[in-house]
């Protein structure tokens, strides 16, 4: 089971990477001006408009895998107490907490000692 959790982890953090890589290679909706004036990018190796069409498939793909990848990992994570499946956390809390905030509560709730209403006057 940890092995499919760390493969999924490792396959979210490459298709993260990727797709910030393929954002910041894409241009942006300006860059298609400077293009119908004759800036060169007719001359690139995707053509005229192949390039942006293919980034933008890329990190589309690239999105779906990180999302896949995301859903995956919050699946079996959720799924690692399956056997306390209707249980809410509270429920399953260990013995030793429930002693120690047993025992926060109660010294809490202990009367505090009478303190006198006069203050107190210093004497030398």
């Amino acid at each position: 089971m940890q092995i499919w959790l760390n493969l999924l982890v490792v396959v979210q953090m490459l298709s993260a990477i990727a797709m910030i890589g393929l954002v910041l290679v894409q241009h942006g909706k300006g860059a298609d001006m400077g293009a119908s004036f004759g800036s060169g990018a007719s001359g690139s190796l995707f053509g005229a408009t192949g390039s942006a069409n293919f980034l933008s498939r890329s990190t589309a793909v690239c999105a779906s895998v990180f999302f896949i990848a995301t859903l995956g990992l919050a699946f079996m994570s959720s799924g690692a107490s399956r056997e306390d499946a209707g249980s809410s956390v509270l429920d399953r809390a260990t013995p030793a907490a429930v002693a120690a905030s047993g025992a926060a509560s109660a010294a809490a709730s202990a009367p505090a000692p009478a303190a006198s209403s006069a203050p107190a006057i210093p004497t030398q």
